[in-house]
């Protein structure tokens, strides 16, 4: 493995969002001041005029409005250039029936790729002459919060098209615990209990809970969602 390639890493839960200025179907970007003081999901993809990724961008356009009820913007970013996913646009309205008004990020230098660690520095620097399988590894969702540190990272194969309810559940989850000492269990949809930190005492847990919580373990301890 070359010395190149080993500098380059995917940025990894806590750490800070790689910054980057870059041209967008919506003009600039400047990713940090474009959060300003909500959340983020910037969502890669290998080419423009793939199929699946055709799917993924219609159904996040059809989410927009749920993303937006939960102070968050919605970034894409593929390695072609600004004016190939003008002509993505169309065609994403035409067949998924949902208009992208959300910013579409042109690299077809590979810079946002890289930075991310989606691709390797030795990729070269332009997105030309590179097929979808070139860039299979730029398949990957990031949630950023309010303080531009990484909070989720999922990466997805090209033959399977993600689940972005998923993402809006983790994105409902990742809220409900910043603001309050829990966490959630497996499947947890919003509504349901959850689980008192560890960071929590019993002590404290009283005063917060007083009608007590269920606890199948002494380290477990259910909890009703906190309105």
């Amino acid at each position: 493995m070359s010395t190149l390639t080993q500098e380059i890493r995917t940025p990894r839960i806590n750490d800070v969002a790689p910054d980057f200025t870059a041209e967008s179907t919506q003009g600039t970007i400047h990713f940090h001041d474009w959060i300003g003081n909500g959340w983020a999901v910037l969502f890669s993809h290998p080419k423009d005029f793939t199929p699946v990724c055709t799917t993924e961008l219609g159904a996040m356009a059809g989410l927009e409005p749920e993303f937006a009820k939960r102070n968050t913007k919605i970034l894409a970013v593929s390695v072609d250039p600004v004016s190939s996913h003008t002509k993505w646009s169309a065609d994403i309205e035409e067949t998924q029936g949902h208009k992208v008004n959300y910013p579409m990020i042109g690299d077809p230098e590979l810079k946002v790729a890289k930075l991310y660690g989606m691709l390797p520095a030795d990729s070269g620097e332009t997105s030309e002459g590179r097929t979808a399988n070139d860039n299979a590894t730029v398949r990957t969702v990031f949630i950023v919060g309010p303080d531009k540190k990484i909070k989720l990272q999922l990466a997805y194969p090209m033959s399977t098209g993600r689940n972005f309810a998923e993402i809006l559940r983790v994105l409902d989850s990742l809220q409900l615990t910043a603001k309050h000492r829990v966490s959630t269990p497996a499947d947890w949809k919003p509504g349901d209990d959850v689980i008192l930190g560890g960071s929590v005492s019993n002590e404290e847990a009283q005063k917060l809970y007083p009608n007590g919580w269920k606890s199948p373990k002494p380290y477990i301890r259910i909890v009703p969602q906190p309105k």
